[in-house]
């Protein structure tokens, strides 16, 4: 297997947080080690004509960033490459870039669609076509985790709350898995702006069919949703559609493949999974806590802050780290040990406060139905060729998982 390298703690004033090459071919452990413990808030300067940026790296900062929309906002935008290019056009339309009563109301209108109850239909197929690849996989033995198990999943699950055809969905995956990554270090800025603008005039036809014949999906009650009185705008019903499936996709597709990593390269913790120590749901939140498949959010400076002893002034770009966070001592004991039953694991994961992630409890379910299918259907997990990571400043995991799944003697299959 091939490594990423690890990057001495001290060579951080060298390092451009920017650039998707470094989070894709080096291990940073060391560097946000440091820099929670001498520098938790590093001024990052400008490079390439794009502005500098602060970063804030420990547990309780992150978090109460998060639940400080006054002093910080995210309506400039919430990731790093937005933030660098002057700032998102969906701001104050979409839920993730929207903060105050505008984002209260449309998290209104939208939890009604990702209760428990209303996901029952959903979570219930999940589960479901979860066991069916799984077995697949299994009885096949080889297989490319990353591509024939995980990419179904999360992906079939928030097109069916969408309203997605099954014709279009092939069509979907690939923009998604090319709007905020790339598993190829030549990918262009160009190539991530052709697929974002493919999932938005994507949902801007969708709407304007639901619009005229409404169903029984997510997008069908934005396209019918009142606000103060007033129906949602096309932008704000195709901006959200756009970050309803890249947040439905990505994030959970990457923690899935990079918890079957963890399993194949921690047989000892596999073995506790499978022979019950631990349980399915204590597993699913240190696998969302190690993976941590969002490296980080951004936000702006609303007025001068003060924090650790430095000064960040008015207009100023923040960002939270929380592949950082969620290795803070501080919080976690061991946070360097993949450990099954941690408990407790407040992890940043989803976020925090009013940006809590929507599709949390979705997410859970997709994740838990994986490691549950795996615990009673293999006997084994075993790598079997070098992970390919994908590129990205915004995301982190493998976009490739070549692994060797041996059928249990007494496998427990549908």
């Amino acid at each position: 297997m091939h490594a990423r390298e690890i990057v001495p703690a001290d060579a951080v004033a060298d390092l451009d947080l920017a650039s998707p090459a470094l989070h894709a071919e080096y291990d940073l452990s060391a560097v946000w080690d440091r820099l929670r413990v001498d520098e938790p808030v590093h001024w990052h300067p400008a490079r390439d004509g794009r502005p500098g940026f602060w970063v804030l790296t420990r547990y309780r900062d992150v978090q109460e960033i998060f639940r400080d929309a006054k002093r910080f906002s995210s309506e400039r935008g919430n990731v790093l490459d937005t933030l660098l290019d002057g700032g998102d056009t969906a701001a104050g339309r979409m839920l993730a870039v929207t903060d105050g009563r505008r984002h209260a109301d449309l998290r209104r209108v939208l939890m009604k669609a990702f209760s428990p109850r209303a996901l029952e239909a959903v979570t219930t197929g999940v589960r479901w076509g979860a066991r069916q690849l799984l077995e697949n996989a299994v009885r096949r033995g080889d297989c490319d985790f990353a591509r024939d198990v995980a990419a179904n999943i999360p992906l079939t699950a928030i097109c069916e709350l969408l309203g997605v055809p099954e014709r279009d969905r092939a069509d979907i995956l690939e923009w998604t898995s090319s709007a905020l990554s790339s598993d190829r270090s030549t990918a262009t800025p160009d190539d991530g702006w052709v697929a974002k603008n493919e999932i938005l005039l994507y949902f801007a036809d969708l709407a304007r069919e639901r619009r005229d014949t409404p169903m029984n999906d997510i997008l069908s009650v934005l396209a019918s949703a009142t606000v103060e009185g007033e129906p949602l705008s096309y932008e704000e019903i195709i901006f959200n559609c756009y970050s309803l499936i890249l947040g439905g996709d990505e994030t959970t597709r990457l923690s899935m493949i990079g918890g079957v990593q963890a399993l194949a390269e921690h047989p000892a913790q596999w073995r506790a999974l499978k022979d019950g120590s631990v349980s399915v749901e204590s597993a699913v939140e240190e696998v969302l806590r190690w993976t941590t498949p969002a490296l980080h959010a951004g936000r702006t400076a609303t007025e001068d802050v003060e924090l650790h002893g430095r000064s960040i002034a008015a207009g100023q770009l923040v960002t939270i780290w929380m592949v950082s966070a969620n290795h803070d001592a501080d919080e976690f004991a061991r946070p360097a040990v993949f450990d099954l039953n941690r408990t407790p694991n407040r992890h940043l994961t989803f976020a925090y406060g009013a940006h809590f992630c929507l599709g949390a409890y979705l997410a859970r379910v997709e994740i838990g139905s994986v490691l549950g299918g795996l615990r009673d259907m293999a006997e084994s997990i075993e790598l079997t060729g070098a992970p390919r990571r994908i590129y990205s400043n915004f995301l982190s995991g493998m976009s490739s998982l070549p692994v060797s799944l041996r059928l249990a003697a007494t496998s427990r299959t549908a």
